[in-house]
């Protein structure tokens, strides 16, 4: 089934660009100074919502079709999951990027740092919900 084949690979580069930003970029940045690291971070969080926030749109539509198509419910589990990214990166990160986004490299410190380490922290979750979605995806292509 083409729609929950293409909803895996979805998921799976949609999983691999959140584990790189966890397991590479977050912690080379962190190696910046405080003006450096908020200067860094700021396009960087932009080019990745370009990037992350369709991928999981594309995933859940793709996810539910296959679920329509086949009835198998780990289809649309995996589904719910890539949508998941949403509500969590609504409710849960962006009251941590809007602080971070209103905040002047040149008055970066202590704190802008401790808001970046806390949203590296939340991001954990949005790769953690990627590669759920990628193991239901999986199940339910071979079940």
């Amino acid at each position: 089934m083409l729609a929950g084949q293409l909803a895996l690979l979805v998921a799976a580069v949609f999983s691999g660009a959140a584990l790189y930003i966890n397991v590479a970029e977050q912690p080379a940045r962190l190696q910046l100074d405080d003006r450096s690291l908020l200067a860094e971070w700021k396009p960087a969080y932009k080019h990745g919502l370009a990037m992350q926030a369709p991928l999981a749109l594309a995933g859940f539509v793709l996810g539910m079709a296959a679920w329509w198509q086949s009835g198998r419910v780990g289809w649309a589990i995996g589904a719910l999951l890539m949508v998941a990214n949403w509500p969590v990166t609504f409710f849960a990160i962006m009251p941590t990027n809007t602080r971070l986004m209103a905040t002047d490299p040149a008055a970066a410190g202590p704190e802008s740092r401790a808001l970046i380490e806390r949203w590296g922290s939340l991001h954990a979750v949005r790769t953690a919900a990627g590669f759920a979605a990628c193991a239901a995806f999986l199940w339910a292509s071979l079940s």
